[in-house]
């Protein structure tokens, strides 16, 4: 057997392409760009195939880089966003770019199907809100507006297993990816054919559900062409990029929580039952017998990098963090909604809109930049109180995600939840979480407990400053309460 792991995660803006030794260190990591696409307002779009190509980059690029053999890799595990509807023919031909999870086109149809079939009945069978960024009201589109396409299409595919199935062939659903699907009996694990029909849907249209740690399949020879890996190369199935973040980061029992910074927000409180909250996120953890209660919010580390972006005027991030730095805590009475394409948990708004309160002349860039931070970290604390309304409270937070490497934002974070925050190797932990499920898949490592204590090395502890908690306690209710004047404004232009 080979002594190495291949992941892949395949993210929002880019995909990140890593090789692993065995102790999780990373012997090579190639993050390769891709597109969205904005067709009209409120509909965002990637092209799968673009996925394909730049993955295939970076495969190339680990590979030159580390220059091992790719017959010493020996599993392939792969992670991806959520919330994709891929149309693919018999063949694994695309038929149309993919809705991703940012895209809320099919918000009508949401409220008509919850109208006709009703809330509690869809929420009883997926633990979920029957919201316009999940992959079931997408399939319903696909359905009304693209019948064609729909007709043509054998299954809908996710994204890890639109590029498991360039791999090996396979046309797989692993099962964290399930909860994307309403039909998707959340504590079976199972479809819901009754569910399906009430909906005008089919299972028919969806791969089988596989476990996130089942070899699948075999790099193809085309595949291994396309790609320099080896032909033979063992596959599985993968996960959800959340709940291989999670793993990645060290959560993989029960009272465990993992926090997120990358591109969006939110959290991921480990379970041992499906405890559901209609305002929050319910899936199947990739570790079998664990569920994850999460809240995933818009604004994460992306908003700091549209501020850099449009205000930063050739700023690091570095750079704004030094001058939010200066900025007592509580940005001087400056707050910001970091709702910047809509909002997910726990306000399920799609015409929420980013706004900054509390501007006055006596106000600094600093005081903008650390009012963004502290948004985020207001986001985060607004899940995890609702999930503590049904009784599920984070003791303490794993943190990963590009933002993690801030030690003020990380601490901005702990002071406003009050929990302490452990940082482990941040930048990789959604591609380890990936390659961890390939580990076991293969018989690299024999239990989840064992791959996790070989991998995963905490680099620093931020306690809670009590006395700023208290005084983020104000911040948070104006956070709420901004919200709660401004909605129906949000709705209304």
């Amino acid at each position: 057997m080979g002594k190495y792991l291949l992941g892949i995660d395949i993210g929002t803006s880019a995909c990140k392409v890593a090789v692993f030794e065995r102790t999780g260190k990373v012997l090579a990591l190639s993050n390769q760009p891709y597109s969205l696409y904005y067709p009209k307002p409120g509909w965002v779009e990637q092209n799968p195939e673009e996925w394909w190509n730049a993955i295939c980059d970076g495969i190339a690029d680990v590979l030159k880089h580390t220059g091992i053999n790719p017959e010493e890799i020996a599993g392939i595990g792969i992670d991806g966003q959520s919330w994709s509807a891929i149309p693919v023919d018999r063949d694994g031909h695309c038929l149309h770019n993919t809705p991703i999870w940012m895209d809320t086109r099919a918000r009508d149809i949401c409220r008509r199907v919850v109208d006709e079939i009703g809330f509690d009945t869809i929420f009883e069978v997926s633990g979920n809100g029957f919201e316009p960024s999940y992959t079931t009201p997408k399939l319903l589109w696909f359905k009304e507006q693209l019948p064609d396409v729909y007709d043509r299409t054998y299954k809908f595919l996710q994204s890890n297993s639109y590029i498991a199935m360039k791999l090996t062939g396979a046309v797989t659903m692993d099962i964290s990816q399930g909860y994307g699907v309403h039909f998707f009996d959340m504590k079976t694990c199972t479809y819901n054919e009754e569910l399906a029909e009430k909906m005008g849907l089919t299972t028919e249209k969806l791969p089988d559900l596989v476990p996130c740690h089942q070899v699948i399949g075999e790099v193809t020879k085309e595949a291994a062409a396309r790609t320099g890996l080896a032909a033979g190369t063992k596959v599985v199935a993968g996960g959800l990029d959340a709940a291989c973040g999670t793993l990645g980061a060290g959560v993989y029992v029960p009272g465990q929580t993992q926090e997120q910074g990358g591109q969006a927000g939110g959290m991921s409180i480990c379970v041992s039952e499906a405890l559901a909250h209609p305002k929050l996120i319910l899936s199947p953890h990739v570790v079998p017998g664990c569920w994850l209660l999460q809240g995933g919010t818009v604004g994460g580390g992306g908003v700091l990098r549209w501020f850099r972006q449009e205000l930063g005027e050739g700023s690091s991030f570095d750079d704004l963090t030094a001058l939010a730095e200066k900025v007592p805590a509580g940005s001087d009475g400056v707050v910001f909604l970091p709702y910047m394409a809509g909002e997910r948990s726990p306000i399920w708004n799609p015409d929420a809109k980013g706004v900054y309160y509390g501007l006055g002349f006596d106000k600094t860039k600093g005081h903008m930049v650390r009012a963004a931070l502290e948004g985020v970290a207001f986001s985060l604390e607004h899940n995890l109180r609702t999930a503590a309304e049904i009784g599920v409270e984070a003791k303490e937070l794993i943190t990963m995600g590009g933002s993690s490497n801030s030690v003020l934002w990380t601490q901005i974070k702990a002071d406003v939840t009050g929990k302490t925050i452990r940082v482990p190797t941040s930048d990789t932990a959604t591609t380890l979480g990936a390659a961890i499920l390939a580990g076991i898949g293969v018989g690299l490592y024999d239990s989840f407990e064992e791959a996790v204590q070989e991998t995963i090395v905490i680099t620093r502890v931020q306690e809670p400053d009590m006395g700023n908690h208290q005084l983020y306690q104000r911040s948070m209710e104006l956070y709420l309460q901004l919200y709660e004047d401004l909605k129906e404004t949000f709705s209304s232009y």
